[in-house]
């Protein structure tokens, strides 16, 4: 069995929480799944979780290299410099990031966050989708402010061939390997 969650933000990537905060738990209740892989409680997205051992440590562990892609706010408008330092790689804790494949984006047409992020009226704000195949902790945060480009807002839309299109925050879905839902 594999579910796709949009994990709303200030949720964590878990069943359970002994500090009592929101965990998947409030969105799912099936027996005997798992998270593969995590989603930091201050970002949002695409939480993919099976049943199905083989399969989830086949999509969390980065030796499978599955491509991951996410929509980053971010601090500021990258230049073509600090967008090529993410498609190099970038030193940060724990390492070189891999090469990324990076672009700005326009806004998208996404769901408003609650809280809201804040706005400061003399630093613009701009977003970037940027994609990996690898999991450092923290790895995107981490790479935009690296570059100089804090990060605002994550939000993580795709792992390999599953995305949270047309899934609203909170919602889920039960999907085959191949993406189609069911």
């Amino acid at each position: 069995m594999i579910i796709l969650l949009n994990k709303p933000f200030n949720v964590l990537s878990q069943f359970r929480d002994g500090e009592g905060r929101d965990t998947l738990a409030k969105y799912i209740d099936i027996p005997n799944i798992y998270p593969a892989g995590r989603l930091d409680r201050d970002s949002e997205g695409l939480i993919v979780l099976t049943d199905d051992g083989k399969l989830q440590g086949k999509i969390s562990h980065p030796k499978h290299k599955m491509e991951k892609c996410y929509w980053v706010q971010v601090e500021g408008i990258p230049n073509s410099d600090a967008l090529q330092q993410l498609r190099d790689g970038v030193d940060i804790k724990g390492g070189r990031t891999a090469p990324a494949t990076v672009k700005l984006i326009d806004t998208p047409s996404i769901w408003l966050r609650k809280p809201p992020i804040r706005e400061r009226k003399n630093i613009p704000d701009s977003w970037i989708e940027l994609r990996i195949r690898e999991g450092k902790n923290r790895q995107i945060r981490r790479m935009s402010a690296a570059v100089g480009h804090p990060t605002l807002r994550l939000i993580r839309t795709s792992i390999g061939p599953w995305s949270i299109d047309g899934l609203k925050p909170g919602e889920w879905c039960r999907v085959n390997l191949g993406g189609d839902r069911l």
